[in-house]
């Protein structure tokens, strides 16, 4: 486990900020929270929010991908990683092999939302559809290709935006759209959940995905289909928390061990009605049905 009191010295610039904020030299509990890009600003909120809680704690939080959390997870330097996907067996076994004991646990869901420019006249797809688009065996490369014709995109070829490797994201995505097959080449790999939003909303051929919480009024919401020309079902919070939503997934924070002390206490404040109206703010739907004011 991490030593869990720590000098603000020993800290990046942006947290020893925070502790001086808090009180000059005084030594602080810090906890290190790094990883998914779909969770980095709920977590976020919720560290600034804790601050009200436990004014003698600080969370200083960090994305870069699941995989970065994962990887200091493994590697011990932080408290808790956050991930968009559960880890797998391999990380699990090289977890162990360095000395860690990962403890899963789930903090809310989120509709994976895939993307289109609002111009784009498709108002849902399948993920059959979305297999030929994205899979390296896919035969769909214009729009025309799905019976339509998306104005301002002048050759009508598709503009495949898609994650880094190194995401949550995209591991959920090939997993529940490609299953054992993967991405075909030339897809746009941005890093983080808010640059895939902000290229489709400029680029009339795009699509793309990322999280619910990312939406803006400027993209298009395709409505999900298992099948082609099967009943398709809107992205939202509540079709992720009832399992409706085809591409729902869970959100996961994972600790060294069943947590205990100060982090124990932050993630049952997380787990707490408190917590989870503060993912429920953020767009996402929440682990535990609440009733928020």
């Amino acid at each position: 486990m991490l030593l869990r009191t720590r000098l603000i010295v020993s800290f990046s610039i942006a947290t020893a900020a925070v502790l001086a904020a808090c009180g000059g030299g005084e030594q602080r509990q810090v906890i290190q929270n790094k990883g998914s890009d779909t969770l980095v600003n709920v977590a976020q909120a919720w560290a600034e929010a804790y601050q009200g809680v436990k004014p003698d704690v600080v969370v200083a939080v960090s994305g870069g991908g699941s995989g970065t959390g994962i990887a200091a997870l493994i590697n011990g330097t932080v408290d808790i990683a956050n991930t968009s996907r559960a880890m797998k067996d391999k990380e699990i076994k090289l977890a162990r092999d360095s000395g860690q004991d990962p403890v899963q646990h789930i903090v809310g869901f989120d509709a994976l939302v895939v993307y289109m420019h609002p111009d784009n006249p498709m108002d849902s797809i399948s993920i059959e559809q979305l297999a030929e688009i994205y899979g390296e065996d896919g035969t769909y490369t214009k729009w025309t290709d799905l019976g339509v014709k998306v104005p301002g995109c002048q050759d009508q070829t598709i503009v495949v935006v898609s994650r880094q490797n190194n995401s949550g994201t995209y591991a959920y995505f090939r997993g529940t759209v490609l299953g054992k097959g993967d991405f075909k080449l030339g897809t746009r790999d941005m890093h983080g959940s808010k640059d895939v939003v902000d290229l489709v909303e400029h680029t009339p051929c795009a699509i793309g995905y990322s999280g619910l919480a990312y939406t803006t009024d400027h993209v298009k919401l395709a409505c999900i289909a298992l099948k082609t020309g099967g009943d398709c079902t809107n992205p939202s919070v509540a079709s992720a928390s009832d399992g409706s939503y085809v591409i729902a997934r869970p959100l996961f924070m994972y600790t060294d061990g069943e947590p205990t002390g100060f982090v124990g206490e932050y993630l049952s404040w997380i787990k707490s009605e408190a917590g989870q109206c503060i993912i429920l703010k953020k767009g996402y739907a929440p682990a535990t049905e609440v009733s928020c004011g």
